[in-house]
């Protein structure tokens, strides 16, 4: 329950984040079924208690607290993790050790780039992360889409493919899955990625547009339908059709997520209702984020039949019970949820409301913003905090309240409790400064305010480390390489690895 920055400095292996502050909002996507035993943690502070009471007004059945939080959790001797996504970080890394899968140097790469060779650069990300910055010359293709269009991108079986991300794990599990599925290229992934790339002195490009097409070419589908189909059966991944998917979504006993892998463009058209997207190389390579009851199904679902095999070729071996829905796209399935939604949404203040507001006096200013936010420019007068430590302001009862914030859903949940805690009047404002200052609102900058112990919503950890800062990008890569000799057994014994999943012939050396 503790916040993004709290939870990014040392958590346990398999939690998944569910920030108090957001609570309400988030918890019905990662946690469906009302009866999922649930267990909650803080640091000690008691915020674990009032969150059991909000899941329990929610009406989850089955809810405990982690007595003494993550602090008793390290006194027990036992091990927490910095870092985000740890476990699919942790899988990819023992992947690349199972398999043996080939890399480049960013120095060789930029070698062969500059020599004309026959090679391809292929950028694994979602395209928002692209753009930010590429290998010159990369095209992106996330993960989840390679096996769909690997073809149309590299129409040459002698064109030697290397697969990018920013670090390590979509590097890897992206050429990994092109070997898997037996593409007759020469394939690689780019070591360290961008960060390795930047660390070796070579200029990145920043706002490419090179992507895959949006429509597949269909000439190629049967022929890469039966490549993803003979993986998927390699890898002991189920094929389920659409009334064993309807009896397993209608299960009260066990929990059942449907899992649209298309692109956003695809899920933004059309999709299966109460499908929640999940885009095929991110759900492997942040499972936590979409996924919050371990043991769950799984039933992943394409418009055609290529990229939700594939996907769950690499699920099944993460430990999940992931499936391939039959008809995909077209069948006729429907997933719900008896989660109650969160409080609605209170009428905003306008900002020329909150000038008059302002000038009469008398008036509690608090800012919910993220804290970085906060630091870059607020309301003069405005004081900073979060959800979970609005009791520590010391708000007088008897004057308004105004909550500036950027998002309503968190500023209903800050709301609500803030009444509970005895404010009488609370209002909410959605502005930006410049907005403020069109206004004739002072804005002022507190670059050390919040100080960083307060900013738990904010993740130094891996702050900086693609912005300039080599000692940062090196600490995360040493980080991110570390993470197989800190898994326990038990960890480490979720993932199961099959050397079926190479093709006849190169399976020897797995």
């Amino acid at each position: 329950m503790r916040e993004h920055g709290q939870y990014g400095e040392a958590h346990l292996f398999f939690a998944v984040n569910v920030p108090f502050s957001r609570l309400e909002d988030e918890i019905a996507r990662l946690v469906p079924r009302l009866s999922a035993r649930i267990v909650v943690y803080d640091d000690g502070d008691g915020i674990a208690e009032g969150a059991a009471v909000a899941l329990k007004q929610m009406r989850y059945s089955d809810v405990y607290r982690l007595a003494g939080g993550a602090p008793a959790w390290r006194a027990a001797g036992l091990s927490l993790f910095a870092g985000v996504n740890v476990p699919s970080k942790t899988f990819g890394e023992l992947a690349e050790h199972f398999f043996a899968t080939p890399r480049i140097g960013a120095r060789d790469l930029a070698a062969r780039l500059a020599g004309k060779d026959d090679i391809i650069v292929l950028d694994g990300r979602p395209f928002t992360e692209y753009r930010k910055m590429n290998i010159p010359g990369a095209t992106c293709c996330p993960n989840g889409e390679l096996a769909l269009r690997v073809r149309e991108l590299v129409p040459s079986d002698a064109t030697t493919i290397v697969v990018n991300c920013a670090g390590r794990t979509r590097s890897i599990i992206g050429a990994q899955t092109l070997i898997n599925l037996g593409i007759p290229n020469p394939v690689l992934a780019l070591e360290n990625g961008t960060q390795g790339w930047y660390l070796d002195d070579l200029a990145l490009e920043h706002g490419a547009d090179r992507r895959h097409a949006i429509a597949p070419a269909s000439a190629e589908i049967a022929a890469l339908r039966e490549r993803a189909e003979t993986l998927a059966g390699r890898t002991g991944v189920r094929m389920v059709d659409a009334a064993t998917a309807q009896q397993w979504l209608a299960d009260t006993q066990r929990t059942t997520f449907l899992c649209d892998v298309r692109t956003p463009e695809e899920f933004a058209e059309r999709s299966l209702p109460g499908a929640q997207h999940t885009p095929g190389g991110q759900l492997i390579q942040a499972t936590d984020h979409y996924v919050g009851v371990q043991g769950a199904r799984l039933i992943l679902f394409d418009g055609e039949g290529v990229r939700a095999p594939v996907v769950a070729s690499w699920l099944v071996q993460m430990g999940w019970e992931a499936v391939v829905l039959r008809e995909g796209i077209e069948a006729r399935v429907r997933a719900g949820s008896a989660v109650p939604p969160p409080p609605a949404g209170l009428a905003t203040l306008p900002v020329a409301d909150l000038a008059r507001a302002l000038a009469r006096g008398r008036v509690q200013l608090v800012d919910i913003r993220a804290s970085t936010t906060f630091r870059a420019g607020h309301l003069e007068k405005a004081r900073w905090s979060i959800r979970p430590r609005l009791d520590r302001l010391g708000l007088r009862a008897d004057e308004p309240v105004i909550l500036v914030a950027d998002e309503p859903g968190v500023a209903a949940l800050a709301a609500a409790t803030l009444r509970e805690q005895g404010l009488r009047e609370v209002r909410i404002h959605i502005g930006t400064p410049e907005a403020w200052r069109q206004a004739g609102l002072t804005v002022v900058a507190t670059p050390d305010a919040p100080a960083d112990s307060e900013c738990i919503d904010f993740l130094f950890f891996v702050h900086d480390r693609h912005d300039g800062n080599k000692d940062a990008a090196r600490r995360y890569l040493a980080w991110e390489t570390n993470l197989i000799s800190q898994v326990d057994r038990q960890e480490r014994a979720r993932f199961v690895f099959h050397a079926n999943a190479l093709k006849p012939g190169e399976q020897d050396h797995a």
